[in-house]
């Protein structure tokens, strides 16, 4: 089963272009099943029926296993088992059948404006790690580009004089993105001040490097932005996408067109995007609740 695990995902990556992230969820959550087939001298891959991946599921849920996840590894198994199918592996599909568990979807956690002028203003400037940790979260709050696509930015990817930054996002789509002045002079002091103080290999394309002059990881970034947070006193969960989501909820908040910021936030179906109108929704209560005599 590792061998048709490995060349389901040669074939995620090759044919269907999946990010690396998403082809290690895939192959973490099928070696997962493949465990637990492992556990029971009865079960295979070829004879698993409906009842063997509804036992699966319930051992996930017996384990705490969040809804999500399940969902997630139900998914992971459906798309797994269609390939098979394809390919003559095995002749019929359990997972057919199986509907996915209804999620309950929650609210993005935001940042208000001034919050994020607080965090934004925490790096030390002073230093070639604080311009690049300013310019990195000014252009994260400017473009609301995904960490992963942040930290895979070379530097050809950067028009500071047309104000634009060229990503690659899931699926291997590309999308141009426009950034504002504030984030275009951040970038410039970082290029012209601290960038070069940082590289060791004149070669290296990255836009954003660590201490040792080579690219910046996203557990990098996520260290950076968890450490000014606590600094500029922010008691809300931070997560890597908090600036992400506070850029939509604040351009939607300010008259912003919901398929312009669909086609930014690089969203290929706009149901994801409009769950930042429920967002400015519940903001527009509270502020009503607090603000209206009569509320």
């Amino acid at each position: 089963m590792e061998s048709l695990i490995q060349e389901f995902i040669d074939y995620l990556g090759h044919e269907k272009g999946l990010a690396t992230n998403t082809l290690e969820s895939y192959s973490r959550d099928l070696k997962q099943y493949y465990g637990f087939l492992s556990g029971d001298s009865t079960a295979s891959l070829e004879n698993a029926s409906q009842s063997t991946i509804v036992a699966y599921l319930m051992h996930l849920r017996k384990q705490g296993k969040a809804t999500a996840t399940i969902a997630r590894r139900l998914a992971a198994l459906k798309a797994f088992y269609q390939f098979l199918v394809k390919e003559n592996y095995v002749a019929t599909d359990p997972t057919g059948d199986l509907s996915s568990p209804k999620l309950e979807r929650k609210l993005p956690k935001v940042l208000t404006v001034s919050e994020v002028e607080r965090l934004l203003n925490q790096p030390d400037l002073s230093t070639p790690a604080g311009k690049r940790d300013k310019a990195m979260m000014e252009l994260l709050y400017a473009t609301g580009i995904r960490v992963s696509e942040l930290v895979n930015l070379n530097l050809l990817d950067v028009d500071l004089k047309e104000g634009f930054v060229r990503c690659t996002g899931k699926g291997s789509k590309e999308r141009v993105v426009p950034m504002g002045e504030i984030a275009i002079s951040a970038l410039k002091t970082y290029l012209e001040s601290a960038r070069p103080k940082l590289v060791t290999d004149p070669k290296e394309k990255a836009l954003f490097v660590n201490h040792h002059g080579k690219r910046l990881t996203r557990q990098g970034f996520w260290k950076i932005v968890k450490k000014y947070a606590a600094q500029a006193q922010i008691r809300k969960e931070i997560t890597p996408h908090t600036l992400r989501h506070s850029f939509a909820t604040h351009l939607l908040e300010n008259g912003a067109d919901i398929r312009a910021v669909q086609e930014m936030l690089g969203h290929a179906d706009i149901s994801t995007t409009q769950i930042y109108t429920h967002v400015t929704k519940d903001r527009l209560k509270d502020v009503y609740a607090k603000s209206h005599p009569r509320a």
